[in-house]
Formats: structure tokens, C-alpha cells, sequence
């Protein structure tokens, strides 16, 4: 009975200090995903400071009644160099993905920090383009959503392992129509870009946060603080851009342009 007892107490000391490490690993994951956010919100705010003007006296070209280009911004936004910023983070993220298991921890949590940067200057356009409040409105509307869709992928107990292929071949279709639409400029085919991508990313949403948890539990018994460290960057950058794309198309769908 003593024998049971103990080998009892040593199941639930275990389990207590998965559960505990579980805990710390996922507010590694949000709170680095949440400085990430936080620096391209900056760096995005910061580089549409400087690209725009409202002293004519500094303007290289007009974009509204009150609202000039600063050759900062010509460069950025008019030039050929629109394009490298345009898909800069996309070859970042598919570099990034191919080279973390060569990296420390430590290295590949700055090289996640460079790349919410680089997101900043892609993504700097939105200022320009819709209203302020409108981008606070969406950005607050993707947060709630996020934070639902995020806690429902955490404490399910239903497999939602199955969704990934599908979810992954509807990424790559839309940026393969995001790209032709380019060319195309049609506004039937954004908005239904935008539905799509809303739905997709709200799948993808859960579906990395379940894998997330679930890939620790996976690992946790081995200790490896290495591997962990690595997986919560990982899982931090998933979820970013699960946030980052969703956000996006609602954007597209609900922002209030200048």
C-alpha cells in the first residue's frame, strides 16, 4: 500500500510539473509572439512617419490633398525596391524555417525580432492607405478573435492534427491568387481572397496552438531547454503570422480607406 502510495504521488508531481512547464512554454510562445507584434507595429508606424509629409516643402509627390511622398517614401513604395519589400518576409520566414535547427535559442529569438522588423516595413503602406481608427478598430476585432480561436485550439479535446495538409494548400492557393491579382487588380477576386483568408488563418489559429501544446507534451519528459527553447520561437512565429494575415484580410474587408 505504502508502494502505491508513493508511486502515486511520483505520477502526480510528474504530471504537476508538465502541467507547470506547459504553462511557462505557451506564455514564452504569446508573450515572444506579443514583442514581435509589438515591433512591427512600431517599425511600420515609424517608416510611414518618415516615408510621408504634409509640408509640401519636403514632398517628392502627392498621394492626396494633404499627404505628399517624401523621397523616402518614393523609394519605398513607387521605386522597384516595392517589390523586394513586398516579398522580403516571405523568403525571411521560408530562410528562418530552414536554418533554426543550426541556431541557438538565443540567435534564432533575434532573428525572429529582425523579421517582425522587416514585416514592419512591408506592412508600412497601411498607413497611407486606411484611416488610423479603422486600423485600431481591425486590429482590436483580430485581438478578440485571436485570443477565441487561439484558447478553443488549446483546451479541445478534439484532434484537429487532420486540418494542417488542407490549411497549408489553402495558404499556398492564396498566394498564388494574391500574386495573379497583382496583374489582375480585380475586386471581386480581393474580397474573395479576403473571405478565404479570414476563414483559413482563423483554422490555422487553433490548429498551431493545439500543435503547439501538443509537440511539448511530445517532448517535455526528454528536458531537452534546447529544443524547447527553439520550439517556442517556432510557435511564436506561426502564430504571428496566423495573427498577421488574418488581421490583414479583415483589413482588407472592413478598413476604412483614406
Amino acid at each position: 500500500m505504502a508502494q502505491y502510495d508513493t508511486v502515486g504521488s511520483v505520477g502526480s508531481v510528474r504530471t504537476a510539473n508538465i502541467d507547470a512547464g506547459l504553462r511557462a512554454h505557451m506564455n514564452k510562445v504569446y508573450g515572444t509572439m506579443s514583442v514581435g507584434m509589438l515591433i512591427t507595429a512600431l517599425a511600420a508606424w515609424a517608416i510611414s512617419g518618415l516615408a510621408t509629409t504634409t509640408d509640401p516643402a519636403l514632398a517628392a509627390a502627392q498621394i492626396s490633398q494633404n499627404t505628399y511622398l517624401t523621397n523616402l517614401g518614393v523609394t519605398l513604395y513607387t521605386s522597384p525596391l516595392r517589390w523586394v519589400i513586398m516579398f522580403a518576409p516571405l523568403v525571411f520566414v521560408f530562410g528562418f524555417s530552414a536554418m533554426i535547427n543550426r541556431m541557438s535559442a538565443a540567435t534564432a529569438q533575434v532573428v525572429f525580432y529582425a523579421f517582425a522588423a522587416v514585416m514592419g516595413l512591408s506592412l508600412s503602406w497601411i498607413f497611407m492607405v486606411y484611416t488610423s481608427f479603422s486600423i485600431i478598430q481591425v486590429f482590436l476585432v483580430t485581438a478578440i478573435a485571436f485570443a477565441g480561436l487561439s484558447l478553443w485550439g488549446y483546451t479541445t479535446k478534439k484532434d484537429i492534427s487532420g486540418w494542417g495538409s488542407f490549411l497549408i494548400m489553402g495558404v499556398i492557393g492564396l498566394i498564388v491568387a494574391s500574386i495573379i491579382n497583382i496583374w489582375l487588380a480585380s475586386p471581386a477576386i480581393l474580397y474573395a481572397i479576403s473571405i478565404i483568408g479570414v476563414l483559413i488563418f482563423a483554422g490555422l489559429t487553433a490548429y498551431d496552438t493545439q500543435k503547439i501544446k501538443n509537440d511539448y507534451l511530445a517532448h517535455a519528459a526528454h528536458g531537452d531547454s534546447e529544443w524547447l527553447g527553439k520550439s517556442a520561437i517556432m510557435g511564436a512565429l506561426n502564430l504571428y503570422l496566423d495573427f498577421i494575415n488574418m488581421f490583414m484580410f479583415l483589413l482588407q474587408l472592413l478598413g476604412n480607406r483614406e
